[in-house]
């Protein structure tokens, strides 16, 4: 677990292309339209090619009543990063949807940083199968989910 726990560390640390770079920012640029993103405080990190990371810096707002962050914070973390995820493995001018977020909570988030690192496992023509974890503050597995999109000609993170 300690090896693959590191790549998955060098992996979200690698240097990003110039192409990753404008991706990055256009992906940014696009968030700021989505008011939820914004109240809830995701930030866009870097994506790849069927690939997206994200970040959340823990505020006492996310946090339920056992002073941990609420379960629902993470799973929208997870849906909006694989999402992006998803974007980066469909054709231009296709629309996704969420069908279906399974979500494994596997230890408590008490604040810090947290990131999500989400990839594209399967994109076909009607759905695009992803994952997403999400690393506490430490480096540790926080929550593991398992997300399937519908695709449909529509829309695009491109404009």
């Amino acid at each position: 677990m300690e090896g693959r726990a590191r790549k998955r560390r060098n992996l979200m640390t690698k240097k990003m292309s110039k192409e990753e770079k404008r991706v990055t920012e256009l992906v940014r640029q696009r968030m700021k339209e989505s008011r939820s993103t914004e109240l809830l405080g995701f930030d866009v990190e870097s994506v790849h090619a069927g690939r997206a990371i994200f970040r959340l810096d823990v505020r006492p707002n996310h946090k339920q009543i056992h002073g941990v962050v609420h379960g629902g914070i993470l799973a929208a973390l997870a849906d909006t990063t694989a999402a992006i995820a998803a974007y980066t493995a469909i054709p231009k001018g296709t629309e996704i949807a969420t069908v279906e977020l399974n979500i494994n909570y596997l230890e408590p988030v008490s604040g810090g940083r947290i990131k999500a690192d989400a990839r594209v496992l399967r994109a076909g023509r009607n759905f695009v199968v992803t994952e997403c974890e999400i690393f506490n503050e430490s480096g540790s597995l926080a929550a593991k989910a398992l997300l399937t999109f519908g695709a449909t000609a529509g829309h695009s993170l491109y404009k």
